[in-house]
């Protein structure tokens, strides 16, 4: 990662600029902490700072939290979305969770490169190696569980990635300057929360129409899977320790999010998928100046600035949902997903009406006569399934994106876009113009929008051109 120049980033810091937080960290030598650039401290003297790209970074660097803005919580970087390299792969993994799951030479697995490379190339791009890293994401998540969970501290310390409570101990005073009791004491007084749930604020980058992206969810919600009602999202989802459930809705400056767990390792990984479907570490500015200079798509930034383009929890249940609603409605397809989730998948909650979407594994021995919808639509979902379950394909963040888009080509009935959806939500990319949908088109066309050559103008954001566009539609 290239870290704006100094001059830029010392500006920001001036200027308290909240639209940096997360690209940078600020370190105060003479303080030993370092900040977010939107700080509400006293700007620190230019000679005594000096910029990082990661809080890991910071850390490595022998600097700790600082306990007002709580930098090792801001926004994540909107770099990682744009970028499909293997830096860009191996932050948005390690984001996910996988360090603590399978260890370093399972993310060099995943990625297909040696654990030096990997190593050395993220060292390079974010100043810190995968385990320093996620040891940065640990001390996130056990400052997360102490603040606002009555898990005893040695549940916190296993529940957040720790190997041992010792580890955790020097952990949380290293990178916070205090105990993990200072770090409880300081829990924000609130009303009480269900056994079990976890309350939490995430962050994003100002504006953001957070009401546009519920709705899109909820236009799409499958019965006994997900809900919205009254301004709030609800949704299962297949967590690695097992089943979870979160809600989301609006709340002053973040979103409103509460978590409920099988197994409270599940955090990290529950809330990156939360972050990744609400599409919240974008950096809504750059995309709307660069939309807004096409004359034509500026009407419509102005009208939804921030607007988000939706990322997915489970790239199986992604991939069932593109296939299938190919050719038929929304609420057609919402309707066949619905009986495919209470016909194939599994009840996420003893005595609850909440459902998992099937997995790829089970889904894969389906016999294709009993699906309701056509045999070629069938066994091309039954194909899809096959491809995921054996690891010939992987629908998650990791993903090289021009690979995976070739590989889904080749399977028998996936066109360009099935294959360009999946590569927008499934896999995140900003970047892709849904030229050939038939809403796109139809918006194009009443608006006076040129889609030629695939609008190379909007890059890198083209994605999100293509939710301004369906947004128009309604």
């Amino acid at each position: 990662m290239i870290l704006p120049d100094f001059d830029t980033c010392y500006r920001a810091v001036c200027g308290r600029d909240a639209r940096f937080d997360g690209w940078f960290f600020t370190a105060v030598r003479t303080t030993g902490i370092y900040c977010r650039p939107s700080c509400p401290a006293i700007t620190p003297l230019r000679r005594n700072v000096e910029f990082h790209p990661s809080a890991a970074a910071a850390q490595r660097g022998g600097f700790r939290a600082c306990k007002r803005c709580r930098p090792d919580a801001s926004p994540g970087s909107p770099e990682w979305d744009v970028r499909g390299d293997l830096a860009g792969r191996a932050l948005r993994l390690i984001t996910d969770g996988v360090i603590d799951r399978d260890g370093v030479p399972g993310l060099a697995r995943r990625l297909g490169y040696s654990e030096r490379q990997v190593n050395r190339t993220l060292l390079a791009e974010v100043g810190a190696g995968p385990v320093a890293l996620a040891r940065a994401q640990r001390a996130q998540t056990a400052r997360i569980l102490l603040e606002t969970t009555d898990l005893p501290s040695a549940d916190v310390a296993f529940a957040a990635g720790f190997s041992s409570v010792r580890q955790f101990n020097e952990t949380v005073q290293t990178v916070f300057a205090t105990t993990p009791t200072g770090l409880r004491a300081r829990r924000a007084k609130g009303g009480p929360t269900e056994p079990g749930t976890i309350a939490l604020r995430l962050p994003y980058r100002a504006p953001m129409d957070l009401g546009a992206t519920l709705e899109f969810l909820g236009a799409r919600a499958i019965a006994g899977v997900e809900s919205y009602l009254d301004g709030t999202y609800t949704r299962v989802l297949r967590a690695p320790c097992g089943p979870a459930m979160v809600s989301v809705s609006a709340t002053e400056g973040a979103v409103a999010c509460r978590v409920r767990l099988r197994d409270q390792r599940d955090l990290v990984a529950v809330v990156s998928r939360v972050r990744r479907l609400l599409d919240l570490d974008a950096d809504p500015q750059a995309v709307d100046a660069t939309l807004a200079g096409d004359a034509t798509l500026a009407p419509l930034v102005g009208k939804r600035p921030g607007l988000r383009s939706p990322g997915a929890v489970d790239g199986f249940e992604m991939a069932a949902r593109a296939v299938i609603g190919q050719q038929i409605s929304v609420a057609g397809a919402r309707t066949l997903l619905g009986r495919l989730t209470t016909t194939f998948g599994t009840q996420a909650f003893d005595g609850e009406p909440w459902w998992l979407f099937p997995d790829a594994t089970s889904f894969a021995t389906v016999d294709g006569a009993a699906l309701p919808m056509p045999r070629a639509r069938a066994a091309t979902l039954i194909g899809l399934a096959s491809s995921l379950s054996r690891g010939d394909i992987a629908l998650d963040p990791g993903s090289d994106r021009d690979e995976t888009r070739a590989r889904l080509l080749a399977l028998s009935g996936i066109g360009p876009w099935t294959a360009d959806y999946l590569r927008m939500r499934a896999l995140g990319d900003p970047d892709v113009a849904l030229v050939g949908d038939l809403g796109v088109r139809s918006s194009a066309r009443s608006l006076g929008v040129r889609l030629a050559d695939g609008r190379a103008d909007w890059a890198p954001w083209r994605s999100y051109a293509t939710h301004h566009l369906w947004a128009a539609l309604h």
